[in-house]
């Protein structure tokens, strides 16, 4: 049976840019097993979709492949941030589903 869930723990980052962006940067394996298992159903940048749970927060979005850090990263937006304290550098648990 093909595992579709992950649990980690991962820093949130800020990339700075014209815009800020936050991230999380999944584990290498993960990230590894993701693109093994899934990595066929990646679409527009080789993102890939994915549901997401932090604290009392789900939502629907994708991950996408960063060559330079070899792994996937996570987007976390603004209204998650917000409602679940979570700041730069802050560590949170992750609950990743590949839909």
């Amino acid at each position: 049976m093909t595992t579709t869930r992950f649990s980690f723990t991962s820093e949130i980052w800020e990339h700075l840019g014209t815009s800020s962006w936050f991230f999380l940067s999944l584990p290498e394996d993960e990230a590894d097993e993701i693109d093994e298992m899934f990595g066929y159903k990646a679409v527009g940048f080789g993102s890939i979709r994915v549901q997401v749970t932090i604290g009392a927060t789900t939502w629907a979005t994708s991950i996408f492949p960063d060559t330079k850090r070899g792994t996937y990263v996570l987007p976390v937006k603004k209204a998650v941030r917000v409602k679940e304290n979570l700041v730069h550098g802050s560590t949170t648990q992750v609950l990743l589903e590949v839909v």
